[in-house]
């Protein structure tokens, strides 16, 4: 006969079903308050400058949410529309001339757009591998976000004394929207075969969640993995 394991506690139990529902329900609510915040945060700051005859909120006896947020997306899809044609090009480059001759904003709009055309390009591995890096003494292993390879008078430099650097991002944890900008030897990378989404997660988790799917490809090439025969005894 089969032993009967023993009966948990009340309290024992009831802890454990509110931690299975916190698992559950966590998540969701904070996906729910994540893009309810986004909404909001687009709504104002695109309704008040919105003419009251094209808001729908004038129209109705409630406020439509994400209205503002539809509309920030129409408008910035049209004009990237526009912007690919003769007169959109004229246009935004009339307007640049105009940015640059200003001495402050210059610097800022020139930095900000060379992150955005470098980010957003289809063509650039920006931030679409990740690797380890030894940080922040040896033994100690970092993960990074390769960005791209050494540029302009750090590139030269560091050829002059023949070596060929790569800049990555270093995030912390468990936020990694902040960290460090780091130039390494590409030898001293240890390329890694997850996503950056998976990285990420990783990082805001503190190690607690690993990459699913490449643990997952990992099992599933050793089950498949053939046994080495036998040593044939002589």
């Amino acid at each position: 006969m089969k032993e009967k394991l023993p009966r948990l506690p009340i309290a024992t139990r009831l802890r454990n079903d509110f931690l299975a529902g916190l698992i559950i329900c966590a998540p969701v609510a904070i996906t729910l308050w994540l893009t309810w915040s986004v909404v909001r945060w687009a709504d104002s700051w695109v309704k008040p400058y919105l003419p009251a005859r094209y808001d729908p909120d004038n129209y109705l006896n409630f406020a439509v949410p994400g209205s503002g947020l539809l509309i920030a997306l129409v408008a910035i899809t049209l004009i990237g529309f526009l912007g690919k044609n003769l007169i959109g090009q004229s246009i935004v480059q009339f307007s640049e001339s105009l940015v640059r001759r200003v001495p402050l904003v210059r610097s800022i709009y020139q930095s900000v757009k060379q992150i955005f055309e470098t980010v957003l390009k289809d063509k650039t591995n920006s931030f679409k591998k990740v690797g380890l890096i030894e940080y922040p003494s040896p033994g100690l292993w970092a993960l990074v976000f390769i960005s791209t390879d050494a540029k302009g008078e750090i590139a030269t430099k560091f050829k002059a004394m023949g070596q060929d650097m790569v800049c990555v991002f270093l995030p912390p944890t468990p936020v990694p929207t902040a960290g460090f900008l780091i130039f390494t030897p590409r030898e001293k990378i240890v390329p890694l075969d997850m996503s950056p989404e998976d990285a990420a997660k990783l990082l805001i988790s503190g190690g607690l969640v690993t990459p699913e799917e490449l643990a997952g490809r990992m099992k599933k090439q050793e089950r498949t993995r053939k046994p080495l025969p036998a040593p044939i005894e002589m």
